[in-house]
């Protein structure tokens, strides 16, 4: 058989399918997840749409299990898109877990996959509204989180200092851009574009977990206040994703896109202000 085109779906999410359903058509699509279950169930409905598909099981905290996952990709044909919809939430996983997942594992991800990527290919990393409550950090920060070697990220004292699960997460998207704007140049020596998309509150079960979480609260009191009044749905994001991995965006790279229904703009300036004092 043929080698295809291959898009590296890693997190069989609703985002991911999303967008991957959106630029996938013709292609073999690898779908990458902790759990064999959750793979075979996104790969049996990529299927039956129509779709080619394998599954992979990847721990994204683990450098070796990522490399695997390249070699699995590359058997197939040239990775022409990457997309990272894999992440865990406050309200999920501990300090250490979305440290490893969200932060580290995304960061090795752009980096051995900036190695192989094909010529006119693209990277989309799912991160998140989330980053950009920090405001602004010191720029010496920005620079360690964009910066330093990859397997000396998690020693860093910034990161050995959280202990509270949502500044993890903070810290770990806003790291997830930074990256993403590193990367860009070495994604571009491949004459590829590596772009993170920042959602706020889409539908999903991700989002259930959070808005029945012990922030709940505060995530609803978000959705009725941002200018948008109501939350985001997945394929809003995917036509964003869409677009960034077409020929349309081939001008953007190193760049994240909030897409948040005017949250974060509320949040800092309008009528969620006050909740800078609470979350």
């Amino acid at each position: 058989m043929a080698k295809k085109e291959v898009v590296v779906l890693v997190g069989a999410g609703s985002i991911g399918q999303a967008i991957a359903r959106r630029i996938g058509a013709g292609k073999h699509v690898v779908l990458a997840v902790i759990s064999q279950k959750n793979a075979e169930t996104a790969a049996k409905t990529l299927e039956e749409a129509g779709f080619d598909t394998s599954v992979l099981v990847v721990d994204l905290s683990s450098r070796a299990s990522i490399i695997e996952l390249v070699q699995h990709a590359q058997n197939h044909g040239t990775v022409m898109q990457l997309i990272n919809a894999a992440g865990v939430s406050p309200s999920q996983a501990s300090v250490e877990t979305i440290l490893k997942v969200d932060l580290y594992g995304t960061a090795v991800l752009l980096e051995e996959f900036g190695k192989i990527i094909g010529e006119g290919g693209s990277g989309i990393v799912i991160s998140s509204q989330s980053g950009h409550r920090l405001g602004n950090i010191p720029p010496e920060e920005s620079e360690q989180l964009a910066m330093t070697p990859t397997e000396e990220l998690l020693a860093l004292p910034l990161i050995q200092g959280i202990d509270d699960t949502l500044k993890a997460y903070q810290y770990s998207k806003r790291c997830n851009v930074l990256r993403v704007m590193y990367e860009a140049t070495a994604w571009g020596k491949r004459g590829a574009t590596v772009n993170s998309i920042s959602p706020g509150i889409i539908i999903t079960p991700l989002a259930n977990d959070e808005l029945k979480g012990p922030r709940g609260e505060g995530y609803r009191t978000m959705l009725g206040l941002c200018p948008a009044g109501r939350a985001g749905t997945p394929d809003e994001v995917g036509d964003l994703g869409e677009f960034l991995m077409s020929h349309k965006g081939r001008f953007m790279t190193g760049t994240d896109f909030l897409i948040d229904g005017g949250t974060t703009a509320s949040y800092w300036f309008g009528e969620l202000q006050y909740l800078k004092t609470t979350h």
